[in-house]
């Protein structure tokens, strides 16, 4: 039997630490409880006086998606004249940003979220203006290689009304080329789309979804149904930039592939394995947004060769999203 002295310190050790492990448990509790709480509400829409106020802030009409209670505004960049490896590519291809506004599902406030498409001196300027005009940044990073002039996309966020983030935004883009009024139209329509170009049924068979028609190229954007994340109280969904994409460009027998993959951390690598076994080059590794839960790894990738031959690497990328986490052995 321990004595009285010998047996007091351990037992204040034990019951601090079970002490901890009881408060520890208790805030993971609260933190599921919350969670779970969140996740069940619906995110409340946007009022057409709020997408009135956006689209009178942006000075540019937008898209609202009501199934997910999301107002886009595009901002592609068609001052731009891009090449990848020497081969001139549209706009539509990878460059055109964009800005969504959404409730948080509580519905006290809103959230903005943003991709800049940038020249490279264009970051900083634009950081400033962000911060001043009470924006953050949440990522900074490119999505090519061997592309002229050099690009890079820049992330935004930021809370409160849709008005005031909207006007927020306008304010701190006013002197960049990715505002509306400093735009230059898109040009005469193409002379042959994506949909004359590509064998788009035969693509949406390997891909198993369907293609959007964009000028001369074809995108699929795919979403996480799987999942459910949250970034500053708001529900992150396929128009506010959680989704996996892939653009075509070029002809059947060449195209160009250029996309966006959405992961889960542990499915990284095997998305990277699965592109570069279809000779399909890794771009980027990077976070998108700040705070989300559970926290999403984005990958860009760029690809050159028949177009059947992509989509198939796309699909077997898109196979390995999804899948429970391998648990590894200790030795």
């Amino acid at each position: 039997m321990e004595s009285k002295n010998s047996f007091l310190p351990f037992s204040r050790r034990k019951w601090l630490k079970g002490s901890a492990l009881i408060a520890g448990a208790s805030v993971l509790h609260l933190k599921f409880s919350t969670a779970e709480t969140v996740h069940a509400g619906k995110t409340p829409a946007l009022t057409s006086a709020e997408i009135a106020s956006i689209e009178a802030a942006m000075g540019k009409k937008g898209m609202y998606k009501e199934s997910e209670a999301t107002h886009t505004t595009p901002l592609p960049r068609n001052d731009l004249k891009i090449t990848v490896k020497g081969e001139a590519v549209p706009i539509p291809f990878g460059f055109g940003g964009w800005v969504s506004i959404k409730r948080t599902v509580s519905g006290k406030t809103a959230v903005l979220m943003s991709d800049c498409v940038l020249l490279q001196e264009e970051v900083n300027p634009l950081i400033t203006a962000a911060l001043a005009n009470g924006l953050e940044v949440s990522a900074i990073h490119n999505h090519f290689f061997y592309e002229e002039p050099r690009i890079f996309y820049m992330h935004i966020h930021g809370m409160g009304s849709p008005e005031e983030l909207a006007l927020k935004y306008s304010k701190a883009i006013a002197e960049t080329k990715i505002s509306p009024k400093n735009q230059p139209p898109a040009g005469p329509p193409p002379a042959k789309t994506g949909k004359d170009i590509f064998d788009i049924a035969q693509l949406n068979g390997i891909i198993k979804y369907e293609a959007a028609v964009n000028g001369p190229t074809i995108k699929y954007t795919v979403g996480r149904s799987d999942l459910k994340v949250l970034s500053m109280g708001a529900e992150m969904t396929i128009a506010i930039g959680l989704n996996t994409w892939a653009s075509f460009t070029g002809s059947m027998e060449k195209a160009h592939i250029a996309g966006d993959v959405a992961m889960l951390e542990h499915e990284v690598n095997d998305v990277i394995k699965s592109l570069r076994a279809h000779d399909i080059e890794i771009v980027a590794v990077h976070n998108h947004m700040l705070g989300d839960d559970p926290h999403m790894i984005f990958l860009h990738y760029l690809g050159t060769g028949p177009a059947v031959k992509l989509a198939q690497g796309f699909r077997v990328a898109m196979d390995q999203l999804g899948k429970k986490r391998k648990m590894k052995m200790m030795h």
